[in-house]
């Protein structure tokens, strides 16, 4: 008789192969749903900075205070100082003439130790008749019982009511150790006059204090500009940044000499200003449109076979996260529509701006520059201004539409998420439910073929016993 030779498995692997098969159709569609629903959440992250990224450009472009159309105003002196110009401002040239720089004052005081016991308080006064309040009774800050320069100053710059106009500090010259006020802003009225120590409980330190004994280190200034000339109008103030040309600020940095002739502050417009303004537009309008265009990509759809007989062919790439999206692609159409549309009779292309094939734009800065000098606020009235409440022109009317998307007030991002993390946990639940069902699948099936093993050990070994009895038999 011969013997019966059992296969040889293991019960584990067989179920778990089997197990993986049962569930293997619907694990293959989840994982695909789950990929897709991943790439769609990142997906809506970089389209929402993109958006943003876009719009804030586009309220940059054209503020209160300034517009696409670019104007400059320089001095004929740029070492005399420099200014800027609003888009508002007209064209035109002002001679100046700069006596004096406003500058910060600067005191010090000798002062020694002195008793940090009843350190009372004291009231430092400016030129302008405000005053503050410096209280010491703290201000022995290693606790020795005595206060030094150093603790005196801390206590200035730290007094409540300072709120940043005067700074303290301290410097040793010979020896002897000085306290130092430095005001914060320029100007004759923001200098320190005179401190109050009627409220300090040592003499010594009241009298180093008093304003005797006060020693001026800088003098404190107000600027002096002659507007039209040295025998035009004076102007004083206490800092060194004029406003008297309407829309334009000008910054003044060195005096001028007795003997010098006066500067000229000229206001143009600024083509290359304007050009570079039109190129952010540019810019930014190519960036998104690239964020976009990688979003909607097609993927590569050649399959790829596989050995594993339980998979199907899958393609080289998967298609992007919105590709054949119709809201996204929606999206696109409509900010190159925007781009079509025309606005007193001219459109973006009347001004040097074109779009390729692709949907980018270039810039061709002639055209944009003889445009304007035909018609100056043309650009301004086509691009108009970005922004809630104020949103008009080509800027506006993107702005309005990139905020129905990016707006959390129910915004299409805001939306989309919603549904695509609500479709993410779905998924998570099948997925959980199907991890029962391979679960229960493994059990069933490594039960049954563990007792199939020892079934057919228990068969193989009473074979063994009758072929081996019959042997005996046979050959006795």
């Amino acid at each position: 008789m011969a013997v019966i030779t059992a296969p040889t498995y293991d019960p584990k692997t067989t179920a778990e192969n089997l197990a993986n098969a049962y569930v293997a159709p619907t694990k293959a569609i989840l994982d695909k749903q789950s990929t897709k629903s991943t790439a769609v959440g990142t997906g809506l992250t970089t389209l929402g900075t993109a958006l943003s990224t876009f719009q804030t450009t586009l309220a940059a472009l054209a503020t209160g205070t300034s517009s696409v159309t670019a104007t400059k105003a320089t001095f004929s002196n740029t070492a005399i100082g420099t200014a800027t110009a609003t888009s508002s401002a007209q064209a035109g040239t002002y001679s100046f003439y700069v006596e004096q720089l406003a500058t910060a004052g600067q005191v010090s005081y000798n002062v020694g130790d002195s008793s940090a016991t009843a350190a009372g308080s004291m009231n430092i006064t400016l030129a302008d008749g405000s005053a503050f309040k410096v209280d010491l009774a703290s201000a022995d800050s290693n606790k020795d019982g005595t206060l030094s320069a150093k603790e005196v100053a801390a206590a200035i710059n730290a007094a409540a009511d300072n709120k940043s106009q005067v700074t303290a500090s301290t410097m040793t010259i010979n020896g002897q150790t000085r306290l130092v006020l430095t005001s914060n802003q320029t100007g004759k009225d923001k200098a320190v006059a005179s401190i109050d120590t009627t409220g300090l409980g040592d003499a010594g330190l009241a009298s180093s204090l008093a304003t005797v004994n006060q020693t001026v280190q800088t003098n404190a200034t107000n600027a002096i500009v002659w507007a039209g000339g040295k025998t035009g109008t004076k102007v004083e103030q206490a800092s060194n940044v004029f406003s008297i040309v309407d829309d334009v600020k000008f910054t003044i940095t060195q005096a001028q000499g007795a003997n010098d002739a006066a500067v000229n502050l000229t206001i143009a417009s600024d083509n290359t200003g304007t050009a570079a303004n039109v190129q952010k537009f540019v810019d930014a309008y190519n960036t998104l449109m690239a964020s976009i265009k990688t979003l909607t990509a097609a993927g590569d759809h050649t399959l790829v076979s596989t050995t594993d007989s339980n998979a199907t062919p899958s393609p080289t790439s998967e298609d992007a996260a919105f590709y054949n999206d119709a809201g996204v692609l929606n999206l696109r159409d409509r900010l190159g529509a925007i781009l079509r549309d025309a606005t007193g009779g001219q459109s973006l292309i009347s001004f040097g701006i074109t779009a390729a094939k692709d949907g980018t734009l270039t810039l061709d800065s002639t055209r944009l520059n003889k445009t304007i000098a035909a018609n100056p606020s043309a650009l301004d009235k086509l691009f108009g201004r970005a922004g809630t409440g104020v949103d008009a022109g080509v800027l506006g009317a993107m702005n309005k539409l990139t905020t129905s998307w990016t707006t959390s007030a129910g915004g299409l991002l805001v939306q989309r998420k919603q549904q695509n993390d609500t479709l993410s946990s779905n998924i998570t639940d099948r997925q959980a439910t199907l991890q029962n069902q391979f679960d229960s699948a493994y059990k069933r099936y490594l039960a049954q073929f563990t007792a199939l093993q020892q079934l057919q050990s228990s068969m193989t070994s009473t074979s063994n016993m009758f072929t081996a009895m019959f042997s005996t038999d046979s050959s006795s």
